[in-house]
This record gives C-alpha cells, sequence and structure tokens, in this order.
C-alpha cells in the first residue's frame, strides 16, 4: 500500500507493553541516498511536545489507521544513538519543497509531498506543483521514482520525459500476523442470530 508522507505527520506511536499512546510522528527522517524514510522524529506524548526522540521504522510492528505499533518505549531512541540516522539529520534533508527539473532543464515546479509503501517505507512517488502557468493545465505531476535520475540538496532532476501518472496513493487496510490490543473487537450481529439453540442452557 502507499501512504502519503504527508498524511504521516501526526500519526499516533502506540506502544504494545503500555497498551496506549506514547508519541506522535512530527516529522520523516528521509536518507536521500536511498530516497526511503529510516526514522521519524517524535514528539508529544511521553516525549514530549517538541521532537526529542527518534523511531527507526525497523522497530514498527505494524502501520495501519490505528497508528504505528511498536513494543515498548525502549525503542525510542536518541539523535546520536543511531549513526546512520545521525549523519543524514544532519544534513538537514527534505524532500518538501525541494524543485523538480528535468535533465535538460525544464523546470517542472516543486515537490509538496510524495508517496511511500507502508512496509519499509521507500519513497515511489513524488508529487509536483507544476509553476503558475503551466499549472493552469496541470497543476500538479504524479512522478515515479523511476524517473528520478539525481537528488541534490537543492532539487530533483528527473528524465527528460515527463511521464505523469495522476493515479492518488491505495488506501487499504493493513492486515497484521498478530493481535493489536488497540483494535476494538466488535461481536457481529449475525454471529449472535445465527447461535445454535443447543448451545443455550435450557431449564
Amino acid at each position: 500500500m502507499l501512504v502519503s508522507a504527508n498524511r504521516l505527520i501526526g500519526t499516533p506511536i502506540l506502544s504494545m507493553q503500555a497498551t496506549a499512546q506514547i508519541a506522535t510522528v512530527e516529522s520523516a527522517i528521509v536518507d536521500p541516498d536511498t530516497l526511503k524514510i529510516i526514522a521519524f522524529a517524535l514528539g508529544g506524548g511521553v516525549v514530549g511536545k517538541s521532537p526529542a526522540y527518534i523511531l527507526d521504522v525497523k522497530s514498527i510492528r505494524e502501520y495501519s489507521r490505528y497508528g504505528m505499533v511498536i513494543d515498548s518505549i525502549d525503542e525510542l531512541v536518541e539523535p546520536d544513538d543511531v549513526i546512520r540516522i545521525s549523519q543524514v539529520l544532519s544534513l538537514n534533508f527534505n524532500l518538501i519543497d525541494l524543485k523538480v527539473e528535468t535533465k535538460k532543464g525544464s523546470k517542472l515546479g516543486k515537490i509538496t509531498d510524495y508517496t511511500v509503501t507502508d512496509d519499509n517505507f521507500t519513497v515511489q512517488q513524488i508529487i509536483v506543483k507544476r509553476p503558475f502557468i503551466k499549472g493552469l493545465m496541470d497543476p500538479e505531476l504524479t512522478i515515479p521514482r523511476k524517473e528520478i535520475v539525481e537528488v541534490t540538496d537543492y532539487k530533483v532532476i528527473v528524465k527528460d520525459e515527463e511521464k505523469v501518472i495522476r493515479a492518488r496513493a491505495e488506501k487499504e487496510d493493513f492486515v497484521p500476523n498478530f493481535v493489536n490490543p488497540f483494535r476494538k473487537t466488535e461481536q457481529s450481529p449475525a454471529s449472535t442470530d445465527n447461535q445454535n439453540p443447543a448451545d443455550t442452557d435450557t431449564e
């Protein structure tokens, strides 16, 4: 399933051990070398109002509409605890608002959002807002990962051909392979209606 990066902001972080929300996602930490979210900066809940702790995506057991589920608060680390995460943070890299150009120098616009897979948070598409004049015909471009040829501190360079994908990201429920205590179990009315009379105690 693909999910919008903007939609990830504010996502609850849920602890299996505490069976409660312990934080929220403040921002995504994207590795420019792999175009993959490698961690999330957290705030709120027990970690405070400003981002003070980092959640490595490897620690996420499930991502769904309920939030991101982890084992316990012990999964949260400080920015300097993981070398690669610390290195990427020092770059102060952010895909949002980067300019997008073709190899020939044609300006396509600025990135306003991007989509990632919900299993490993790899960037799959960039959403580009077109300049005003070009935007009259095509206000927004959706460019797939395979069209990206270079990423710098200031811009993303794509192939000369503008292959536009206008489909929105899929919206599907993720089915976990373990019991999620944050899901409310509801008894289906049909299960009550179809109860075997033999299973009911009689006088």
